[in-house]
């Protein structure tokens, strides 16, 4: 009944009539509508998505940020190596690199935990839009609106979870300031490594061949779930079981082929179609561009500290992977924008929209100014957002800074009611927080730690307003916290932080450590800058809300909303792509390719063992019966972005065929547009999986367990 309440909610945003391309991650209550026999699917709508029986998205979970697969009735997961990534980076160590060698469990026992991870499966979900809205007003100033809707969502994020006893609720914006739908997710708390392949496997290419095809990496890892004896959700525990799943997905070892029908189910982070022009300049002009030149210069300071040494290697490893994972991504976002010259496109489609609101008078009234507004608001961030982009990555960038700030943020707001606390501070998340600091402090490393804070100064001198502030100005001309003042910390161990965040604000003001006595200093401005943030979210939810209701007055038909981490669908077939002329691009790599690329030095390392099997040929039952070699990888025409990392890679009778790890270079421009002719997602085919899995590490127990002979 929840389901259905929402799926026909859902369907007022979703155009039944022509298929957009560029509206192509569907909720998943809308699949009915979509005509999807005709575009070769063997499954029904129901078969697929049924709100009161088992179905195929009962096998699909979210994993940390990613997505996973269970594959077997014994909670295995299948998802990507770089969401695996912390998991086996966190167990690594200079002697015992499961990154390098990888990681190849024989048993259950031996499988692993993975501290930090949990996993999520939507249960239910129904529309809370008009409880949500009911806590704001017109009277309301922007901050105060923003606020009140916060608050009222972990009310009834609160009051579900004290409902659902063991279950996770989280609202979810669905379009802003106009739609908000609670999601009930089961929660797993003890999940484990099983499966990792070898970096030079599951990293092949490394950061030259991200977000680039031809790909040749094998993506992949297996990860279990795993519940108390008597099947409620707990921490880890060696006396947990693995959980039985209502469905998993069936494996087919024959892959996919060129002009496949194929889709995905997964948990698509979060996309900017539905935004303006405005929206974008700000994107191409300045966030963008600095993030670029920020994260470039941090990847390159990692390099030279770990140049020589493997254990300094491994503490930057997750870290350094996930920075120029976003320095690329976003490079290719600024290419894109200018090379499709989508913000005049974008200007030219509100130029016609205004023009519409002003053809009536009482449209004009009620939505004469809304572009404007929105524009104003971006153009008041971009004055001020170097100085708010380097004070939010002094306290990201330098780690010793970013800790304290946690556990003095953390103690401000918990002396608020719980409602009223920031999320990450509540109680149904403060354990959660505490532990996330604890373990990214593991890796932390004194002298790389320097080195960033003496670069974020030197960066924050160079922007005006600093010196105007007078709590910034005091931190950037104290002498006294230097070099000295990191063999000083306090942070000297798990046990020793976590005493930190039990004690009050006035209790922190006396702890003799440098990096809480600066992060205090600052503190005020910080505090000022979150106001602000909050004051636009205000102003921006409710414009980007009444400038949805005109649009679809104005287009005559509906909208599929932004990705946001919720459910989704997204379909289309294996098929290649020309990115320029004369140039075409051919939808499936081979493990030939893999060794054509193989130099012996990083990142194009290939173990031992894979080439003595490509000598022999023994490549099993997994060869590609056109191309006659193991498929590696496969290219698709499905609208993806991040967090359909992990996503299955179906076939039309639902059977996983791959899972989605990347997208092409000029797919990167997929959060604020798509487009079908460049448009295209990677994933490692299933046969590259298998092949690595059972042949190559000899884990045959897993592909049993999967049901594969």
């Amino acid at each position: 009944m929840i389901r259905n309440k929402l799926a026909a909610l859902i369907l007022c945003f979703v155009s039944v009539t022509a298929l957009h391309a560029e509206e192509g991650m569907f909720p998943i209550s809308s699949i009915d509508r979509l005509g999807l026999s005709e575009k070769g699917m063997q499954l029904t709508a129901t078969q697929v998505f049924n709100p009161s029986e088992t179905c195929l998205v009962d096998g699909i979970c979210r994993v940390n940020g990613c997505t996973g697969s269970f594959v077997s009735k014994s909670g295995l997961i299948i998802t990507n190596h770089h969401c695996a990534y912390r998991a086996i980076q966190s167990a690594s160590t200079s002697e015992n690199d499961w990154l390098k060698n990888g990681f190849f469990s024989k048993s259950q026992e031996e499988e692993i935990p993975a501290p930090g991870y949990v996993v999520r499966i939507t249960e239910s979900y129904r529309d809370v839009s008009a409880e949500v809205l009911a806590a704001a007003d017109d009277s309301m100033s922007a901050a105060d609106r923003s606020k009140a809707l916060a608050k009222r969502r972990k009310e009834l994020e609160k009051k579900a979870e004290e409902e659902n006893e063991g279950m996770r609720a989280d609202i979810a914006e669905m379009f802003a300031g106009k739609q908000y739908v609670l999601f009930l997710y089961t929660y797993i708390r003890d999940v484990r490594l099983v499966f990792a392949p070898p970096s030079s496997v599951g990293n092949f290419g490394g950061a030259v061949d991200n977000w680039e095809w031809p790909r040749h990496t094998g993506d992949f890892s297996f990860m279990r779930a795993y519940v108390a004896p008597d099947g409620s959700m707990a921490d880890y525990d060696k006396a947990n079981v693995p959980y039985q799943p209502k469905r998993h997905i069936q494996v087919s070892p024959a892959g996919a082929n060129e002009g496949d029908f194929v889709f995905l189910l997964g948990y698509p982070g979060r996309t900017a179609r539905h935004k303006t022009a405005s929206f974008l300049e700000y994107e191409q002009n300045v966030r963008l561009p600095y993030v670029v030149d920020l994260y470039q210069w941090q990847i390159a300071a990692m390099d030279s500290m770990s140049k020589n040494d493997r254990g300094v290697a491994l503490k930057h490893s997750s870290r350094k992977q996930s920075l120029a994972n976003v320095e690329k991504r976003s490079r290719g976002q600024l290419k894109g924008l200018r090379r499709a010259n989508i913000v005049a496109k974008r200007r030219a489609l509100e130029a016609e929209l205004q023009n519409f609101i002003e053809s009536d008078p009482t449209r004009k009234q009620k939505y004469g100014s809304i572009l404007q507004d929105i524009d104003t608001t971006y153009a008041e961030l971009a004055e001020t957002a170097k100085f708010n982009l380097t004070m939010s990555n002094l306290v990201s960038a330098c780690r010793g800074l970013g800790l304290a700030y946690t556990i003095y943020d953390a103690a401000v707001e918990r002396e608020k009611s719980d409602l009223d606390r920031e999320a990450v501070y509540m109680d149904r998340n403060f354990e959660r927080t505490v532990d996330r600091a604890v373990l990214g402090w593991k890796d932390w490393h004194k002298e790389t730690d320097m080195k960033m804070l003496a670069e974020m100064k030197r960066r924050l001198r160079k922007v005006g307003t600093a010196n105007s502030v007078d709590s910034v100005k005091q931190f950037l001309d104290d002498d006294s916290f230097g070099d000295e003042s990191f063999a000083n910390t306090k942070f000297t161990d798990e046990a020793y932080i976590r005493t930190l965040f039990s004690k009050t604000s006035e209790e922190l003001k006396s702890v003799d450590d440098p990096f809480l006595k600066a992060v205090i200093g600052l503190y005020p401005e910080y505090a000022k800058l979150r106001e602000r943030g909050k004051e636009v979210d205000g102003t921006l939810g409710r414009l980007y809300g009444e400038l949805i209701d005109v649009k679809q007055e104005f287009q005559k038909t509906s909208f599929v909303p932004d990705a946001n981490g919720t459910l989704r669908m997204t379909y289309g077939n294996v098929k290649g792509y020309s990115p320029e002329d004369a140039v075409y691009k051919s939808p499936a790599t081979t493990l030939r390719g893999v060794i054509e690329k193989t130099t012996g030095e990083e990142p194009f390392i290939t173990p031992d063992r894979i080439r003595e099997l490509y000598e022999k040929g023994d490549f099993g039952n997994f060869l590609h019966p056109k191309l006659n070699q193991i498929p590696v990888a496969l290219l698709y025409n499905t609208d993806t972005t991040g967090g359909n990392s992990g996503s299955p890679i179906l076939n039309n009778r639902g059977e996983l065929v791959g899972v989605n790890f990347d997208r092409a270079f000029e797919a990167t421009i997929n959060d604020f547009a798509w487009n079908e002719s460049y448009s295209r997602s990677i994933g490692v085919d299933i046969r590259y999986v298998l092949w690595i899995t059972g042949q190559v590490y000899q884990s045959q127990r897993l592909l049993d367990e999967m049901g594969i002979r």
